[in-house]
């Protein structure tokens, strides 16, 4: 049994934002444990996801703006849309600060926050995939997963801001490693932002 009515275009553009989002995050975290003289290529790898992401959003407004009977509010197809397009956007961001800012090594806090975001679109994906099926909690658990996650990401960020500003730190590496953790933070952020418009999405057609 199915809670939505089928299209499978839509949930399946979804599908694969989703599942570029996954291969961003993954990269991200290569990113922070690789020498900054090797990262360019990475970088360039996760701008290619972040273009063909936006292919695939571009596709799914358009296909909203021509279909007269959508499977979901059209609103909420929109905001979706929106939603994994803005995580894509933040963690294609972060990578460029790491290359332009000429960072050094990854601190260990902003190593977990790449993890923590690999957990997270993870379940991301896992609740996109399952949202076209009525009577599965696996939508309603991957959203809490994610809240969770956001949860541990404020807690790594907060725990290792601080241990920056220890001692007699370098103040131009903490400027840069500091927009770094920001923006790394506000993709976790970003990502509760999705779990929540799916959450909404999964109780309002249940």
């Amino acid at each position: 049994m199915r809670l939505l009515p089928r299209d499978e275009r839509f949930f399946d553009l979804f599908t694969k934002v989703a599942t570029l989002n996954v291969e961003a995050a993954k990269q991200l975290k290569v990113l922070l444990g690789t020498e900054m003289d090797r990262r360019l290529p990475i970088v360039e790898s996760i701008k290619r996801l972040e273009h063909e992401a936006d292919l695939i959003t571009h596709e799914v407004v358009t296909r909203l703006d021509r279909s007269f009977i959508t499977p979901l509010d059209r609103e909420d197809i929109h905001t979706l849309a929106s939603r994994l397009d803005d995580v894509m956007d933040l963690m294609d961001g972060c990578a460029r600060k790491v290359q332009v800012f000429h960072a050094g090594d990854a601190p260990k806090g902003a190593v977990l926050l790449a993890e923590t975001i690999v957990g997270a679109t993870e379940q991301l994906l896992t609740a996109v995939k399952h949202l076209d099926k009525s009577k599965n909690n696996e939508v309603l658990e991957a959203c809490i997963a994610v809240k969770g996650m956001e949860e541990d990401g404020d807690a790594i960020y907060h725990y290792w801001l601080g241990e920056m500003f220890k001692g007699h730190p370098d103040p131009l590496l903490v400027i840069r490693w500091k927009e770094i953790y920001d923006t790394l933070e506000k993709t976790l952020d970003y990502a509760e932002d999705v779990a929540n418009v799916l959450e909404s999405i999964f109780i309002k057609h249940a």
